[in-house]
């Protein structure tokens, strides 16, 4: 049975790298220069590989949908789910109050709506989480920012710590260990044995919320 290819992206990079979507879809970014049958002979080969990564996908319990913004749709915030309700004359496009609830209005803006809000509350409460595990262990960092990011869950650059604002939708224990996963790269660039027992002072059971993350984070996006 012939793999089916959803999307081929090609780029400067110099070689083909295979992906499996949260959708059960294969993606290609391939160089310029590279034919589709070589694609499809990479593909080909690598056919075991792509059956399983789409076994476990589809095995996958709770499934990711995404998001229609319509009544009653949940949204994960610190890892609780809140009911949407879509309402008339609100004074702003989108508030949160034990609940979000989103002016009918601005229905054709809803998930710009959504991603600002997550970028504005991921930057408040990650920046107080950064502050008081810094002050606590004596880490010295330049500054946080809020990214796009979609595959990464943090990053350490120039002594700036950098964490994607899908981040918010996690439960408040596994935003700590990503947090403290980035301080600690401030002084132990590499995952050596050194880097983990720096996490492991300040999250013992780390390893939990790793395979936490691992296991649950196709479920944090919009």
């Amino acid at each position: 049975m012939d793999i089916k290819i959803e999307k081929i992206i090609r780029s400067k990079r110099k070689t083909i790298a295979l992906s499996i979507t949260d959708e059960s879809t294969l993606i290609v970014k391939a160089p310029f220069n590279v034919s589709n049958k070589t694609i499809k002979e990479v593909v080909v080969k690598h056919k075991k590989w792509i059956e399983r990564k789409k076994n476990e996908i589809e095995l996958r319990d709770p499934k990711f949908s995404p998001k229609e913004f319509v009544n009653g749709e949940g949204f994960l915030y610190l890892g609780r789910s809140y009911r949407l309700r879509i309402v008339e004359n609100q004074d702003v496009p989108l508030k949160f109050e034990n609940g979000f609830y989103l002016s009918k209005n601005s229905l054709p803006q809803a998930k710009e709506l959504f991603i600002d809000w997550y970028k504005k509350t991921a930057y408040e409460k990650i920046s107080e989480r950064v502050r008081w595990y810094a002050q606590k262990a004596g880490f010295k960092y330049n500054k946080v920012n809020i990214t796009n990011a979609q595959k990464r869950w943090g990053s350490c650059s120039n002594r700036n710590l950098n964490f994607p604002w899908r981040l918010i939708m996690a439960p408040l224990p596994i935003i700590d260990y990503v947090i403290v996963h980035e301080l600690a790269h401030l002084k132990e660039k590499n995952h050596t044995e050194a880097f983990w027992d720096k996490v492991k002072i300040l999250i013992p059971d780390y390893e939990r919320y790793k395979d936490w993350l691992k296991k649950n984070s196709y479920l944090l996006k919009l």
